[in-house]
């Protein structure tokens, strides 16, 4: 029973099949060469000699057909597993290139150099990547599903204080940013490391290795871009503050010494009396300007957060439009919607664009158009006046920078603080085929 089941395993192998198939394939021309050889009147030496040259001929042949199917098949097993060991620098050779085999051959050969460039472009661009990583003073740190670090650079072990080789393996927890791991993918902390602390922005991303979900974590260091934003902030600040001040404190001083010298005199006439009240006047208006100023600053500097609910964005438009009442608004009909916003901000921030577009627009002649749409997942609400245009858009967001006598040089940067808070924006650009400007607020919708 042994004996038949190995003999039934050695025939079912190919190069054994391709032999018994081979020898099959000669027998009958072998059976009829020794039959006639038998049946001829011979000598036994001769029917010997000839009959075993003719057996062992066509048992030798049968093995060339063998080995000459079989070695090609070997060479290809041998370069595919080159390949699985990506050793890609074997090459099949000796096979004609114009037989089935021969292009067999060539591609695999083909497939070879394929690969081989392809790794070799894969090992430049880790090998970038990993320069990249090392050189960018930024920290990222890559974790498995087990929240195990596996991968670290220059950057991140310097803020652990560590060296980036006692940091692989060990776990979020251990190294203190557990706490990264969860909750949103993007934010800006305050976070004392071993290596530093300040402020900090983080962002999380999940990715996939081998089949297996991992997470690059990204920290970067926000305190010297928030020091540097901080003393632009405050040069702006002083800046425009010690403008207002010194066009109020200057002609208010003036005037006191003048009302001081005529308080001096002995017996003042009728005149300086007169230019005291005047002097007196002119100090009254410009300490209302300048409280005026200092009221407009606290209402932009503290715009309270916003507290978002469902609004309607028709209902708002035409609130903000029924507010003007120099001029009639035309309000043109966009798609009933609504969004999550602070209906009362949003109706303020129009309120401001309409009164500047209304402003632009009593100079001369035309209308106030007010309309909304939705483009890509945003709602547009456009103002568009028939004015003189802007003059200079780079100054439009300076606070209190204005053009308009008596102006306070707040309503658009109010009105940008409202969209930005509601994550959009606000934008005024001059209407090119038409005469006047347009103002675009966006918010998500």
């Amino acid at each position: 029973m042994k004996i038949r089941l190995s003999a039934l395993r050695w025939m079912r192998t190919h190069e054994n099949r391709v032999w018994i198939l081979s020898l099959a394939a000669g027998a009958p021309a072998v059976a009829a060469s020794l039959y006639l050889l038998t049946a001829g009147e011979y000598a036994p030496k001769v029917r010997w000699t000839v009959g075993a040259v003719i057996t062992l001929g066509w048992w030798a042949a049968a093995w060339s057909v063998r080995e000459r199917v079989i070695s090609p098949l070997r060479t290809l097993s041998n370069l595919l597993e080159a390949l699985r060991e990506g050793d890609y620098s074997i090459r099949a050779r000796g096979a004609n290139p114009n037989s089935a085999l021969g292009e067999v051959m060539r591609q695999a050969n083909a497939m070879a150099a394929t690969l081989r460039s392809q790794r070799l472009g894969a090992v430049e661009a880790a090998a970038l990547l990993s320069k990249v990583m090392e050189e960018i003073d930024v920290a990222l740190f890559t974790f498995d599903g087990g929240e195990r670090l596996k991968l670290v650079n220059r950057a991140a072990a310097r803020l652990l204080d560590c060296e980036a080789g006692d940091l692989l393996g060990r776990h979020a927890a251990e190294m203190g940013l557990a706490g990264f791991l969860a909750g949103q993918q993007r934010g800006t902390v305050a976070h004392s490391f071993p290596g530093a602390s300040g402020r900090w922005s983080v962002r999380r991303c999940i990715f996939r290795e081998s089949g297996l979900p991992h997470t690059l974590l990204v920290v970067s260091d926000l305190t010297q871009a928030l020091r540097e934003e901080e003393l632009q902030a405050w040069q702006r600040l002083v800046r425009v503050l010690g403008h207002e001040l010194n066009n109020s404190l200057t002609p208010i001083k003036s005037l006191a010494g003048s009302l001081r010298r005529l308080a001096a005199l002995p017996q003042p006439a009728a005149s300086a009396r007169d230019d005291m009240l005047a002097g007196l006047a002119v100090i009254e208006s410009r300490s209302d300007a300048l409280s005026r100023f200092v009221g407009a600053y606290s209402r932009l500097a503290k715009l309270p957060r916003p507290r978002l609910a469902d609004s309607d964005v028709g209902a708002i438009v035409r609130r903000a439009a029924a507010m003007e009442r120099r001029l009639n608004v035309l309000v043109t009909p966009g798609p009933d919607l609504k969004i999550r916003a602070d209906a009362d901000q949003i109706e303020q921030a129009l309120i401001n664009l309409i009164h500047n577009a209304v402003d632009a627009t009593l100079a001369g002649s035309g209308a106030v158009e007010v309309s909304w749409t939705v483009e890509q997942g945003k709602v547009l609400i456009t103002v568009t006046d028939s004015g003189p245009g802007v003059a200079n858009p780079a100054n439009l967001f300076i606070p209190f920078f204005t053009t308009k006598p008596g102006g306070s040089g707040i309503g658009l940067v109010l009105s940008r603080q409202i969209a930005e808070a509601h994550g959009g924006s606000l934008s005024l650009h001059n209407r090119g085929e038409e005469r006047g400007c347009r103002a675009t607020l966006m918010l998500p919708a």
